[in-house]
């Protein structure tokens, strides 16, 4: 008699034999059947309080990891709460691959429980959508999930199982098995030729890179390529810390609102050359850029190349594989006349930097009182370690204060929401990364708005045994919407963006944790030692200085929904 099998057990050992480690989940009935075959199995099922954390979790996953996040949901409102953190891993060019399980295609259209298009839902936000209708296809369908999530730009994958496809028993024997991997890193030496060229003709160039960097692995390959080339750099999102922020040719953050030499390096530049980053917001969408610039980019992506700016030379090509290519061209003569040439827009650019950094000064060394929110970005800055431990930043303003003071000498040591500008991150990401990281210290710093979507995940902390700090940057509501909506029309609108006084360290130890409350800006180290110390999820609860007003706050008063 020929041994059958059921779809959910292929699903299951087809994540086992990938040695998937992790999936983070939202338990729900159509997805248990998957549940029974993974308990007990080398693949732990991470379970979450809403779905959206979990998905956040499979996104700073992938992005500490380099490979798919898994992530699984139950159909309908299962799968609509999966959606913020699908768009943000898509946004953010992150693998990840989201099961989800849905109404069996016998009851489609019957109104049945939790039925809803979802394929139909979700297929602009990812890479692509697989619905798996065939049970004896699910080890080809598993197989092409992962391929995709992971090869050309990273990106999230939507796999769906209908409930029958999942129960339904198939014989062994009649079922395919597909288990390919890819490993692709092209580069173009011809174009490689014409960099170096435009290299040697340009006097002010600039370098900035960005996630493609890091997911491509290429931090020795940029090193020696500004090295050899004596070009200074910038770097951007996951590309923070491919080189270190001490190296004398890097400049620290991309982003022109980092305090530094960004602005003045991008209005006086001739060459600008952007490795694997997106010509995004983040650059006033290309406008902050000398317009005389020439302009290079190269990304794995082809339709990426040219958004918003012409592109001299376009370059379509794993950055990895492409900065290999350059460096091969370099000799001892062209690195003697480059550096020669390119030493005094270097010292230029020094001077500006530490010029521009001294103005802050005073906001990172405040003793005012409420807490400038500057001061304990700064205070985090210098209690967590640059090489072993890991810094998580969440909310509007707060994320902006902690990335114009992050000092990054390591990669993925630091996240952030990105581009897709999505609060409610911080939590899921500081517990995945304290779930790969467990000798690490992992500290998120986070508003006291965006600390309120995924509030429970405090709990999940707490069950999982997972020791983070969360420090809240307490400024009593919604402090970037209110500071541009002040700048835009002369007066926050109470209702929409005051909070108020809200004791967050007192509902953590209401359920297990520790709790701290800061207001002078001289106790905030003591409450990190004391919090780290006790091995525990802790909370910081810091009040800071409801009036002082981002960068960020003062661009989104120009921005989008604010225009006439």
């Amino acid at each position: 008699m020929t041994e059958t099998i059921t779809g959910a057990a292929l699903v299951a050992q087809a994540l086992i034999e990938r040695k998937v480690d992790t999936v983070f989940s939202l338990c729900g009935g159509h997805i248990t059947p998957i549940y029974q075959y993974l308990e007990g199995s080398d693949v732990k099922i991470f379970g979450t309080r809403h779905e959206q954390s979990a998905v956040f979790m499979a996104e700073a996953w992938g992005k500490l990891t380099r490979k798919p996040g898994v992530a699984m949901v139950t159909a309908g409102p299962g799968f609509t709460n999966a959606l913020t953190g699908v768009a943000s891993a898509y946004f953010s060019n992150t693998p990840l691959v989201l099961i989800a399980g849905c109404v069996g295609l016998d009851n489609k259209e019957k109104l049945d429980l939790q039925d809803m298009p979802q394929e139909a839902v979700i297929k602009p936000m990812v890479k692509k959508t697989l619905v798996c209708q065939k049970t004896e296809r699910i080890n080809e369908y598993v197989d092409m999930a992962f391929r995709t999530a992971q090869s050309g730009r990273p990106g999230p994958v939507y796999l769906e199982f209908p409930i029958d496809v999942l129960n339904t028993p198939v014989q062994k024997d009649a079922v395919k098995y597909t288990y390919t991997t890819i490993v692709s890193n092209p580069a173009d030496s011809v174009k490689a030729a014409q960099l170096i060229e435009m290299i040697q003709k340009a006097q002010s160039p600039v370098v900035i890179a960005g996630s493609g960097a890091w997911q491509s692995n290429a931090g020795p390959e940029l090193k020696e390529f500004i090295e050899k080339t004596n070009m200074p750099l910038f770097t951007s999102l996951s590309g923070r810390g491919v080189v270190s922020d001490d190296h004398p040719l890097c400049f620290e953050g991309a982003v022109a609102v980092r305090p530094g030499c960004g602005f003045a390096a991008y209005i006086e530049t001739d060459l600008i050359i952007i490795l694997g980053s997106r010509i995004c917001l983040y650059y006033l969408f290309g406008e902050i850029f000398n317009p005389a610039a020439k302009m290079v980019q190269v990304d794995i992506e082809p339709e990426e190349i040219g958004r918003n700016r012409t592109i001299d030379l376009p370059v379509v090509s794993d950055v990895k594989g492409f900065l290999k290519a350059c460096n091969q061209l370099m000799n001892d003569k062209l690195e003697d006349e480059l550096k020669l040439k390119f030493t005094p827009w270097v010292e230029k650019l020094s001077t500006a930097h530490k010029e521009s950094k001294d103005l802050f000064q005073k906001d990172w060394q405040s003793e005012n009182i409420p807490i400038h929110p500057l001061r304990l970005a700064r205070e985090i800055d210098e209690f967590m370690n640059k090489k072993t431990d890991i810094v998580v930043a969440d909310g509007g303003d707060t994320t902006t204060w902690m990335g114009m003071t992050r000092t990054m000498t390591h990669p993925g040591r630091y996240l952030d929401y990105g581009i897709y500008g999505s609060l409610a991150v911080g939590q899921p990401y500081a517990n995945a990364a304290k779930i790969l990281n467990p000798d690490s210290r992992v500290c998120l710093i986070t508003g006291d708005g965006s600390v309120g979507f995924n509030f429970m995940e405090f709990e999940t902390a707490i069950r999982q045994n997972l020791p983070i700090v969360v420090v809240i940057s307490n400024d009593l509501g919604w402090g970037m919407i209110r500071h541009s909506q002040e700048l835009r029309i002369g007066h926050a609108i109470e209702e929409g963006t005051f909070i108020g006084k809200v004791d967050y360290h007192k509902m953590v130890e209401a359920i297990g944790g520790k709790g701290f409350f800061v207001e002078d800006p001289k106790d905030i180290k003591p409450a990190l030692e004391e919090a780290f110390a006790s091995k525990k999820v802790c909370c910081i609860n810091v009040m800071t200085d409801p009036t002082t007003v981002s960068p960020a706050s003062a661009m989104l008063t120009n921005v989008g929904a604010y225009k006439a």
